[in-house]
């Protein structure tokens, strides 16, 4: 495992790291998750990521539960979450509890993500999505004063645009305050414009570093979703039912089969291939994984080993398949 720094940040986070949207509390229990978080840690990842909106809130609990049951040192690992959707409690949904980020709502939800997960700092906050109700301005404020508070050390976005991102560091450099270091954006062979395009020139210009989410398009890149949805996949889940014709689209999956056959040349599976080819990008700082499994897990860990494999010959094979399909 190597180690990469945030962006410009000091910070430094290990290249793979691990996630909990959809399954904590869905497919992992607290037990579940306490070994995850073990097998990940011992393979050297420092990283782990967390939203409040996951599993309403949930997945927090359980990460926190792991992380006590852990009792790593605190220096050890860096965890962070995100905010913007809200929390639904008792069918009750207010206007400053739900799609925002103005100041009521950011300070008052970085508590609650801190009591779920029974931690007195969190390492890395996001802003889940832009929020264009509210002067971002404002959300820079609040952002900024949550890490003077020492309720976090360091902030970012999420899906933000090239544009806004840039207003959110211009005011922060204009008033003395907190940055933004880094935007979490989806990131794979069929989802590229964002990361490739639209931030080039944040990456020299503000020193914007990555966290990736999504690095097998939710399982399709690992080609079990060739002939349908498998029982027991994360497409076959009741609440992912909005995914399902992207999972099944078939141009991508007929991509998908062609891309077996390089990875079968370089001694590996599609998934390890895919999370690799994300992996030798120097922009992002981490790639974050989604495992339900610690089988799964380690399988994915197996992209370390891939990565020196991706000569330019091999990137452009990869390229001539994919690309034309990616948005």
């Amino acid at each position: 495992m190597q180690y990469r720094r945030l962006g410009r940040a000091g910070l430094q986070v290990s290249e793979l790291s691990l996630g909990s949207w959809v399954t904590y509390h869905n497919q992992v229990d607290t037990r579940a998750a306490t070994e995850m978080l073990a097998a990940a840690f011992d393979a050297g990842i420092n990283f782990f990521d967390n939203a409040e909106v996951y599993a309403n809130g949930e997945s927090e609990v359980v990460m926190g539960q792991a992380f006590k049951t852990l009792g790593w040192n605190r220096l050890d690992y860096i965890v962070s979450s995100k905010f913007f959707w809200g929390l639904q409690r008792d069918g009750v949904t207010t206007t400053n509890r739900k799609d925002t980020l103005n100041r009521k709502y950011l300070m008052q939800a970085v508590d609650g993500s801190l009591k779920r997960m029974q931690l007195e700092h969190l390492d890395l906050i996001y802003c889940h999505r832009a929020d264009p109700h509210t002067p971002i301005e404002e959300t820079v404020w609040a952002m900024s004063d949550i890490i003077r508070q020492g309720k976090a050390l360091y902030w970012g976005t999420s899906e933000w645009s090239a544009s806004d991102i840039r207003a959110a560091w211009e005011i922060a450099e204009r008033h003395h305050l907190h940055k933004p270091v880094v935007e979490q954006p989806q990131y794979h062979l069929f989802h590229r414009r964002r990361v490739e395009q639209d931030y080039a020139r944040l990456y020299e210009d503000i020193g914007l570093g990555l966290t990736t989410w999504s690095p097998l398009a939710s399982g399709l890149l690992t080609g079990k979703y060739r002939h349908g949805i498998p029982a027991g996949s994360r497409g076959a889940l009741e609440n992912m039912g909005w995914m399902r014709e992207q999972l099944q689209d078939k141009a991508r999956n007929d991509a998908v089969g062609q891309l077996a056959e390089i990875a079968v040349e370089l001694g590996c599976n599609t998934a390890q291939l895919a999370i690799a080819w994300i992996n030798r990008n120097p922009r992002v700082s981490t790639v974050i994984l989604g495992a339900s499994r610690i089988e799964q897990l380690k399988d994915n860990l197996g992209a370390l080993a891939v990565t020196p494999k991706l000569t330019a010959e091999v990137v452009e094979r990869i390229d001539a398949i994919t690309k034309p399909l990616a948005g």
